[in-house]
């Protein structure tokens, strides 16, 4: 049986970015740079790569310098022609989203994750959607974490959460999923538990910040009533479409940077470095040399 294609991915940008703070004051956390460009432009980049071809964004007050990034810059583009830059400006097409690709939202109140989504009920509609948060980076030698993630959903339909290992004590800071046997790092979901109580958790498998999920769940949130830190919680909504509809988990071939944490900021932007062949010999000079000092 044929399942509508996943076309269409939500970002959810309207988060205030407080652990980063003074330098989140102005500028919206997405927008802070992995090595030479924003958190949010990765994330699109990973979508677009995995067919993704509408990109939906869910922002607040004082995030429209995220629109601007994703539009022409006539100024720029002029002097970049007159200065021969034609790489740069090769560079800035290529990572342009096409006219009408993009859609942009408000939230308008910090009510959570599963208010977000609710957000773009009227621009998803009746199809299947990823859900990508742009603190997440996934990085992956061969085809990207959605790449992975759609190739399962179109041979199992349903809902698919990206899913990978920690320890068991560190569960109790994520969201984790129980699973039943499965096959090649794909497994049934029966629960998932928001941060449960340490050495509660029913798995080692925690949620990783990426979804592909079924329009199903925005009657869900409609009534959704709040949840943990008094706000919608999109964990909530997925138990409740979970009793009509299959989940699955996927154990993702890639590493997976916290960004909205300073650390996985930092260490992000260290593996994305050192991937980068115009710089990746010197960096790695220069790191070697900050260890030993």
């Amino acid at each position: 049986m044929a399942h509508k294609p996943v076309r269409k991915a939500v970002f959810p940008v309207a988060g205030l970015g407080t652990r980063f703070l003074p330098a989140t004051k102005a500028m919206p956390k997405e927008m802070l740079t992995v090595v030479d460009r924003p958190l949010i432009q990765h994330v699109v980049d990973e979508a677009r790569d995995a067919g993704i071809e509408h990109f939906i964004f869910v922002t607040g007050r004082n995030k429209g310098v995220i629109e601007d990034h994703f539009d022409r810059q006539a100024e720029l583009e002029n002097t970049l022609k007159r200065r021969g830059k034609r790489e740069q400006l090769e560079l800035l097409e290529k990572l342009l989203p096409g006219p009408g690709q993009t859609s942009f939202t408000r939230q308008q109140e910090p009510m959570g994750l599963g208010h977000a989504v609710w957000c773009v009920r009227d621009l998803v509609g009746d199809e299947p959607f990823a859900l990508i948060l742009p603190d997440v980076l996934i990085k992956s030698s061969g085809k990207n974490c959605l790449k992975q993630m759609i190739d399962v959903y179109d041979e199992k339909g349903g809902n698919i959460i990206a899913v990978e290992e920690v320890p068991m004590e560190d569960t109790y800071q994520y969201g984790v999923v129980s699973i039943e046997d499965g096959t090649n790092n794909v497994w049934p979901i029966t629960g998932m538990v928001e941060k449960p109580e340490s050495g509660e958790a029913p798995s080692n498998l925690i949620i990783t910040g990426r979804y592909i999920i079924q329009p199903e769940i925005f009657s869900i949130l409609k009534g959704q009533e709040k949840g943990a830190g008094g706000e919608v919680q999109i964990t909530d909504a997925l138990r409740t479409l979970m009793s009509d509809q299959k989940f699955h988990a996927l154990q993702f071939s890639g590493r997976s940077y916290d960004c909205g944490s300073k650390q996985g900021f930092l260490t992000a932007n260290v593996a994305y470095g050192l991937s980068d062949p115009s710089i990746s010999e010197d960096l790695r000079a220069s790191l070697l040399k900050l260890l030993n000092d």
